[in-house]
């Protein structure tokens, strides 16, 4: 019976010395979970472990002389990551990654065992949104309004909105994991109120301030090409850049979704493309040039057949959008060849036809006006004799 009351007492114990606390973090900074203790006693082990499975991560032990981290358990994710306090005991987590979210648990051992449970959430650091003139809009509006687009990409548990000064205007919310987020908004080319795009979670938010100024202007600078290539080749989309600024922003977008494929900013240090956007089709097939900002697809398939769309943004906005299609390898060049020679005969044809038409068109204005001049030509009046002259009102005797 004393065993029991003495195995109860050790459970009630070890129930009430087991605490909880739940941490948040930003993504790439680093965490402390503290032991709260001032210094480590010469009989105390230390031990820190992480996961359902209990993956010992770090161990201290004065009397064993051991103050050992294990940054290659259990899959390698802790590695050069993990720091000891060696007179607390408390863990350093350095540039946090989501792979690190998850249960860590403290065990001191000693003249009295305690234990501690820490659930760690890392919040993935907010992107600027950025925004952009949507000159694709074709509403009944476009010549007095302005249409505009917020957009941001990878992200997860998080609102975006617009803001007119201090009242909310429009958002909308997410809660899955890496998804691209696009609010839209019209305002008028002389609206001289102040527009803002804020991007938030619980944590944190990131603003992006409107410029109607530089952003609203016509959409004249918009331009279409038609681009064909053979399956298999590379094609590259052209943005006839011979130098990024430092202050323009180019987006490549695919497909009727207008799906984000490549990215790139000096200013906020982007140069990415997205090659597992919309569905996978692009992965390991995207180039971009440093310099110019083209866009290259290497090894083309009929799946990449579409349309592409180029947004420049800085000092000046422009827009252009690339139709490319792609042919089948297998088509001889033979009937590439009759194709193109029959289509020029056919323009030959339309020539020549266009030519005998006017030719006569030509002779036949010439015919009536030969026959118009004839038609014309003053007629001779007979003139009567001049017996009838002198005596026509004369009766005459029988």
């Amino acid at each position: 019976m004393s065993h029991i009351s003495v195995l109860f007492c050790l459970c009630w114990w070890n129930l009430i010395r087991v605490f909880g606390e739940s941490v948040s973090v930003m993504e790439g900074d680093s965490v402390t979970l503290h032991t709260d203790v001032t210094e480590i006693h010469q009989d105390d082990d230390i031990l820190w472990t992480f996961g359902a499975g209990n993956s010992l991560i770090a161990e201290i032990s004065r009397e064993k002389q051991i103050f050992s981290i294990f940054g290659d358990v259990p899959d390698g994710r802790f590695r050069d990551r993990l720091k000891l306090d060696n007179q607390t005991g408390s863990l350093t987590i350095t540039n946090t990654t989501t792979e690190h979210a998850g249960e860590y648990k403290l065990d001191i051992i000693g003249v009295k065992w305690s234990s501690k449970k820490f659930s760690v959430s890392i919040n993935a650091r907010l992107p600027v949104p950025t925004i952009t003139r949507d000159c694709s809009s074709s509403s009944s509006s476009s010549q007095q309004n302005c249409s505009l687009l917020c957009s941001v990409v990878n992200v997860g548990h998080v609102t975006l909105s617009w803001y007119k000064g201090n009242s909310l205007l429009s958002n909308i919310s997410v809660s899955d994991l890496s998804i691209s987020l696009s609010l839209p908004l019209e305002v008028e080319y002389q609206d001289k109120n102040s527009y803002s795009c804020v991007l938030n979670n619980h944590i944190r938010n990131q603003t992006q301030h409107l410029d109607i100024t530089q952003l609203c202007h016509t959409c004249a600078d918009v331009f279409s090409e038609s681009v064909s290539v053979m399956e298999g080749d590379s094609v590259t989309l052209n943005t006839n850049l011979t130098e990024i600024h430092n202050d323009d922003d180019i987006k490549w977008k695919f497909g009727a979704e207008n799906s984000l494929i490549a990215e790139i900013s000096r200013e906020k240090q982007i140069f990415s493309t997205y090659d597992d956007v919309p569905d996978g089709r692009f992965r390991d097939r995207l180039k971009l040039d440093n310099q110019t900002g083209s866009l290259t697809i290497t090894n083309i398939t009929t799946e990449h057949v579409g349309l592409y769309k180029l947004e420049i943004t800085g000092a000046k906005w422009s827009s252009k959008t690339f139709s490319v299609s792609v042919y089948d390898q297998g088509l001889p060049l033979l009937c590439i060849v009759l194709v193109s020679a029959a289509g020029s005969l056919m323009i030959v044809l339309v020539v020549m036809c266009c030519i005998c038409m006017k030719c006569r068109k030509t002779a036949q204005t010439k015919k009536e006006d030969r026959t118009d001049s004839a038609l014309c030509k003053p007629k001779k009046e007979k003139t009567k004799p001049k017996t009838e002259a002198v005596y026509g009102n004369i009766t005459k005797k029988h």
